[in-house]
């Protein structure tokens, strides 16, 4: 084998309030929450209804990803996310050494995912589909009167 892949696909919700905290080295924004994953199914034995839940602890460093989560994402929101898994080793108060692994989604090779449905009250706050319906059409008179004005010399393009 020619070398290795370290990629998670996760789907799951938001099991707290995404944490936004700014780094000590750089200042930049990071953004940190747990995403809930669950399986269920049937006892073979018994017929009863089993339901397992898995957390993990999502690292953001992202600046745009950390932008869309500090607008829209809340506890309860459910995601589709791709990044990579990390351990990291840390002391705690006592001076033990411990180990924890996360979903760290960076600038290059991460994808987050907003599945929540638009209409429901728990969707993405303050979102107002005519709003930007108006935004977007906006956008494209301004285009069109800008092309209009500006006549472009295919020697002018920078491509």
């Amino acid at each position: 084998m020619a070398g290795s892949v370290n990629k998670v696909i996760i789907v799951g919700n938001v099991g707290n309030q995404p944490e936004i905290r700014v780094t000590q080295a750089s200042g930049e924004e990071l953004a940190t929450f747990s995403l809930a994953t669950s399986e269920r199914w049937k006892d073979k034995s018994t017929g009863e209804q089993k339901e397992k839940t898995d957390w993990h602890k999502v690292v953001v460093f992202a600046p745009g990803l950390v932008r869309v989560i500090k607008e829209y994402v809340h506890k309860g929101s459910k995601l589709y996310i791709e990044g990579k898994l990390q351990t990291r080793e840390y002391q705690d108060e006592a001076g033990i050494k411990k180990y924890t692994t996360e979903v760290v989604l960076t600038s290059y090779s991460s994808t987050l995912v907003l599945l929540d449905n638009k209409n429901d009250t728990g969707g993405f706050p303050g979102f107002n589909k005519e709003k930007t319906d108006s935004l977007r059409y906006d956008q494209k008179k301004e285009l069109e009167n800008n092309s209009q004005e500006e006549d472009i010399n295919s020697d002018e393009i920078p491509f």
